[in-house]
């Protein structure tokens, strides 16, 4: 990061044992309890103090979206280690359950402020941040969300910021992608009408493409993510001969969606956004499936260098698996929260609005630059939109390649 460089071997070692005595045996299950409630690793134990910043997490820790709830928290919690172990300013998580539902969302904030949360971090889906924010905005809490992506989170909103793209960035740079690199001359969409996320992306990707002149031929809808049969959409792309598949969706649909065109003997090339970044670690899931996927995701878990490396360890020897997307940008995200209080000046007596006034002036100033795991020389826009570039990847032999 800014002013921060990747910790020695040797303080990386101690910190995974720190978070392995703190969080279990390095399962997934084990090392992180859904409502447990103040993260134990990110203790002030290590180094000088200048006191402890509270934050507040909502995610999904249980529920069809844990997986990517799960990612954020974790992912806040290697940063938080690396923070603390540097002495100075230190900070705390308490990271709440909201099972992707809205009014969890909004009754875990509550709890979180009721327990004296100084900075929201979350929410991590759309939904809930776009209530949460409502709230957050009311009350002058300042919020960063790692991945609630739809504009409408930050939409009317000085205290709201993003670490993820925006879903019209996502399909505007999807269509020029494709465009640009001859992947596909019939394109078939297969999205969620029902998501905001989805919607968004497809909305921002079809204007694109009528505009620089990618062939769309067939748009194909769902209801919502708990749908299991795409045989009729498939069908339909295959029918109007697409040669590729764009795929705004999140990772469980698209598995099924990957399964079912095999079955029918259909080979197109699929493309996703990030929402399908952890399809390769979606239990009983068939990796060979996603063989040829490509997806846009400003991570990539096997990228080479040293700090993806370091990090990528740290979180495997505490977590035992690999890292997604949503875990390196809930990292970034408290980099980010860092960086921005130690040029601010912030201190752990300060009322939230203090703070939130003192957040929302550094991460708007012309001089505030974040470089992460998922952009270098990341800024933010007063919109609360952030600049970065993405990156796209294929999967091959079961892991990601960068494009």
């Amino acid at each position: 990061m800014k002013k921060l460089r990747i910790l020695s071997l040797a303080l990386a070692g101690a910190l995974c044992l720190s978070m392995l005595s703190g969080c279990g045996n390095g399962d997934q299950g084990s090392a992180n309890t859904p409502g447990s409630g103040e993260t134990t690793p990110a203790g002030t134990e290590t180094g000088s103090t200048e006191g402890t910043i509270k934050i507040g997490g909502i995610g999904p820790l249980t529920g069809s979206a844990a997986v990517y709830g799960l990612a954020t928290k974790q992912g806040a919690e290697v940063a938080i280690l690396e923070i603390n172990a540097l002495g100075g300013l230190q900070f705390s998580l308490d990271f709440q359950d909201d099972e992707g539902d809205t009014e969890k969302a909004v009754n875990a904030y509550n709890k979180l402020i009721g327990d004296g949360a100084q900075i929201i971090y979350g929410c991590t889906t759309t939904n809930p941040c776009v209530a949460v924010a409502a709230e957050t905005y009311s009350a002058r809490y300042f919020q960063l969300t790692p991945s609630a992506s739809s504009t409408t989170v930050t939409e009317g909103k000085d205290n709201v910021f993003q670490v993820c793209f925006t879903d019209p960035n996502q399909g505007i740079t999807a269509a020029n992608y494709i465009k640009d690199n001859n992947l596909g001359t019939k394109v078939a969409v297969i999205y969620n009408n029902g998501d905001a996320y989805s919607t968004g992306i497809y909305n921002a990707f079809q204007a694109t493409a009528d505009e620089i002149g990618l062939e769309v031929v067939a748009v194909q809808t769902f209801p919502d993510d708990s749908n299991t049969d795409f045989n009729v959409q498939l069908s339909a792309a295959k029918d109007a001969g697409a040669d590729l598949v764009f795929m705004p969706i999140y990772y469980t649909p698209a598995s099924l969606i990957l399964s079912q065109a095999k079955s029918m003997g259909y080979e197109p090339t699929f493309f996703g956004c990030d929402g399908m970044d952890g399809i390769l670690d979606l239990e009983g899931f068939d990796v060979s499936l996603a063989e040829g996927l490509m997806l846009m995701t400003p991570f990539n878990a096997w990228g080479e260098d040293e700090r993806t490396k370091t990090f990528v360890s740290e979180y495997e020897s505490a977590y035992g698996g690999i890292p997604n997307q949503f875990a390196a940008d809930g990292y970034d995200c408290m980099y980010a929260i860092y960086e921005a209080c130690t040029a601010a000046g912030i201190t752990a007596d300060m009322s939230p609005q203090d703070v939130c006034e003192a957040l929302i002036a550094q991460f708007t100033s012309a001089d505030f630059s974040v470089d992460g795991l998922t952009g270098t020389g990341m800024t933010w826009s007063a919109n609360g939109e952030v600049s970065k570039a993405p990156v796209v990847v294929k999967v091959e032999g079961g892991v990601y390649v960068t494009q």
